[in-house]
């Protein structure tokens, strides 16, 4: 199975957080699954480090190393297929991270992990 990890959930997991369902953390853990963080996400990360809503224990080039690099996850790169997509997603879902994400998801044949309801509304399957 190909996984996206939504930001959110990339977070949970590499917390250790219960706010992350057992279903979808023995799914990220199975390393039968492709599991992929998008560069979207990482993006997110940086700008909400950079306002404080988010503060990270380490640098964003280690916590790739050590949370994606090391846990076998794959970064997804933002390609011109995937922008195509985005432009023509109608707007059920506002913001810019999660609508790349599922244009990602739509392009790569991907199921998207997370707890964002406003996925429901896109042709694209979400896991929990």
């Amino acid at each position: 199975m190909k996984l996206l990890l939504d930001t959110h959930t990339f977070l949970w997991f590499i917390d250790g957080s219960s706010n992350l369902s057992q279903t979808a953390r023995q799914l990220i853990e199975n390393e039968d699954n492709q599991r992929f963080v998008s560069i979207a996400s990482l993006w997110e990360i940086a700008i909400k480090v950079s306002i404080g809503k988010l503060k990270l224990g380490v640098s964003l080039p280690d916590l790739v190393k050590q949370q994606v690099y090391d846990n076998d996850i794959e970064l997804l790169a933002i390609s011109p297929e995937h922008l195509d997509i985005l432009r023509k997603l109608d707007f059920h879902h506002k913001d810019p991270f999660d609508r790349l994400i599922i244009s990602q998801s739509i392009v790569e044949k991907m199921t998207i992990i997370t707890k964002d309801t406003a996925f429901i509304s896109y042709s694209v399957q979400i896991l929990w």
